[in-house]
């Protein structure tokens, strides 16, 4: 009886499975998307269409064609087709692939590839379970994971895959997709709202159907086309690919870091919002700001580190939501204001010369003049400036370091090499 209720189960899952279930490609040729990886005559696609897929990690945003890729290669491979979600999935399952996949090759001959859907949940022990399998080619092993691989997946797994990074789906890919959903769902679609549905959904082909699917079936129960107003209603909160404890919180942070650097204040804002909106914590993004201050501006606009700074002690004492007007205001000051790293260049000048040489002792004359360092002769010789000029022109460098420079002004701001060379 239960063999009874699967069968009508399976039956009539096609028809209440969501738009983006029905239209996932079951061919390269129905593949959209990813040329730089699945052009004709690229290697991943030979590889797939030769069956001699190798051990995989397919590495991308949520809606770019990982699993649906997986799949391809399952309805192509003459091998046997294993499948375990990493949210899920214990070591126990693991080894009985392992096992599984031995007994297959040793009684037929075939071949066992098993598709780990997000690979990245698997702590370390996971893992390990499947290095020995994919280490002796027992088991070819594709991994589908949202998170950079080189972060989350064990070195030495990693060095026994081929890692290809799929890319968001640009608004004209997208747009195909959208035209199929279309006509899957028996809809017209004006494409003014065809453009308006890539826009929403930020480069996920299933985030487009589902808010196609969802805006079609409102406009059905009110018996009217699709509008835009329908297009809005379903896609409330568009996409936002951020995870504040992942990949794309390097990412954005690397973004929003060069774009002030670069003095982009546009881009420099928009990385910021896209942090805040993601949650992350404003007091990591101020104190960034504060190095980036010193680190890219420094005297070429000294104001600069004041408004990092300012900006900073907003955060803790004003807090969000209102301190993302401070952040704000403090990116786009340091995205246009005048830039040096002289200071940063300065400093690792001079580490480095402490790293090689040790610390050289200063000069006497520089030393402790109390009484204590007088008795050993210390402070003898010294020129107080403030009684006589030549005391701004003495070198104040350890002896063996004399001549040597360290700081060298930008020009760029109130840096200008003329007016610390007088």
């Amino acid at each position: 009886m239960g063999d009874l209720f699967s069968d009508a189960a399976d039956a009539r899952a096609s028809e209440v499975a969501p738009l983006a279930q029905r239209l996932r490609p079951a061919s390269l040729g129905e593949f959209v998307g990813q040329q730089h990886v699945l052009g004709e005559g690229s290697a991943l696609r030979r590889a797939i269409e030769e069956d001699r897929v190798h051990s995989s990690i397919l590495y991308g945003p949520p809606g770019s064609g990982k699993t649906t890729l997986a799949r391809i290669v399952a309805a192509s491979t003459g091998a046997a087709f294993e499948e375990l979600s990493a949210v899920s999935a214990t070591v126990k399952d693991v080894r009985e692939v392992r096992a599984r996949a031995r007994e297959r090759l040793g009684t037929t001959g075939r071949r066992t590839i098993l598709f780990l859907d997000e690979i990245h949940r698997f702590n370390k022990a996971q893992q390990d379970a499947l290095l020995p399998g994919v280490e002796s080619g027992l088991v070819t092993l594709i991994g589908a994971t949202t998170e950079n691989p080189y972060y989350e997946v064990n070195s030495a797994l990693i060095s026994r895959t081929q890692v290809y990074e799929l890319e968001p789906l640009a608004e004209e890919e997208l747009a195909e997709i959208v035209r199929r959903g279309a006509a899957e769902l028996d809809v017209e679609l004006e494409d003014e709202l065809v453009a308006l549905l890539t826009r929403r959904a930020g480069g996920d082909a299933r985030t487009a159907l589902n808010v196609l699917e969802l805006a079609a079936a409102t406009a059905k129960a009110e018996g009217s086309s699709v509008t835009e107003a329908h297009v809005e209603d379903a896609a409330r909160k568009p996409p936002l690919v951020y995870d504040k404890a992942g990949d794309a919180h390097y990412d954005f942070t690397s973004a929003f870091i060069k774009s002030m650097r670069g003095g982009d204040a546009d881009a420099a804002v928009y990385y910021l919002a896209a942090m805040l909106e993601g949650g992350e914590d404003a007091r990591f993004i101020a104190r960034r700001m504060v190095v980036l201050a010193s680190e890219d501006i420094g005297n070429a606009d000294p104001r600069a580190l004041l408004v990092a700074v300012a900006a900073a002690q907003a955060v803790e004492h004003v807090g969000l939501p209102e301190a993302r007007l401070n952040l704000a205001q403090a990116a786009i000051y340091l995205a246009r204001a005048p830039k040096s790293n002289a200071s940063y260049l300065a400093l690792n000048r001079a580490t480095a010369d402490v790293r090689e040489r040790g610390a050289a002792r200063p000069p006497k004359a520089l030393r402790d003049g109390s009484w204590y360092g007088r008795r050993l002769g210390h402070g003898e010789g010294y020129v107080y400036p403030h009684d006589d000029p030549q005391g701004f022109e003495t070198s104040y460098l350890p002896e063996e370091l004399e001549g040597r420079r360290y700081y060298e002004p930008s020009g760029n701001g109130e840096e200008s090499a003329e007016e610390n060379a007088s």
